[in-house]
This record gives C-alpha cells, structure tokens and sequence, in this order.
C-alpha cells in the first residue's frame, strides 16, 4: 500500500513576479530554490557584462541561450554563443558568460549559493 500523498507533486513557478537579484553574470529570476526535494532549479538570467570566473562542486547547470549573443569561456577556453544554443556545465568547469544575452539557466540539483566558488 502506498504513502498518502502530503504535498502536490507539482510546483507552479511566475518569473515575471519574482525580483531581479545580482549573480556573477548579471540580474537573475529564480524559480524553485526553495522546493524540499531540492531537485533542480530555474532562472531567467539577463547577462549584461563580462561575469566573474565561477565553478560549482556539485551543481550541473544547463544553460539555454535565448537571446542577443556573446561568448562562454569554459575551463580558460572562449566559445561564441547565440540564441537557440546550449551549454552544459558539469561540476569542477570554470566558467562566466561574457556579453549581452538571455538565457535559462537549469541548475542541478537546485541552486546552492554555498555551491559557488571563486579561485
């Protein structure tokens, strides 16, 4: 016999009424950061200047360039990148985005300040 459910296995997220906050790249919506299971999380990141070298322990993050165009350096190495395109960063890669552009950013599991690290 299964567990009754206690809580709804789903989580409805607004982007447009969260508010902006500061990260290394630039202005950032963030969906999901609070959920328990701590599964993934979700932002919305305006990239509008050449952001801190940064790399994660634990976090994968997939990022979805949606739109304008720039440049990601990952582990000391510059890629171009535009709208449609995606990046996905596993744990130990330096990273930063350089330029002017939107994206999704999908943390795995959740975003974790704790989980970010600056040589």
């Amino acid at each position: 016999m299964s567990e009754p459910q206690t809580r709804p296995r789903y989580v409805i997220a607004d982007l447009n009424a969260t508010e902006p906050q500061p990260c290394p790249c630039g202005l950032t919506r963030r969906a999901y950061t609070d959920d328990p299971d701590q599964t993934a999380s979700l932002h919305l990141l305006k990239v509008d200047h050449a952001a801190r070298t940064h790399y994660h322990k634990k976090m994968t993050e997939i990022y979805y360039f949606l739109e304008g165009e720039g440049e990601m350096e990952l582990d000391g190495e510059m890629f171009p990148v535009r709208a449609g395109m995606s990046v996905m960063i596993k744990p130990g890669c330096r990273h930063r985005a350089v330029g002017k552009f939107t994206i999704l950013n999908i943390p795995i599991p959740a975003f974790d300040p704790a989980d970010e690290h600056f040589d």
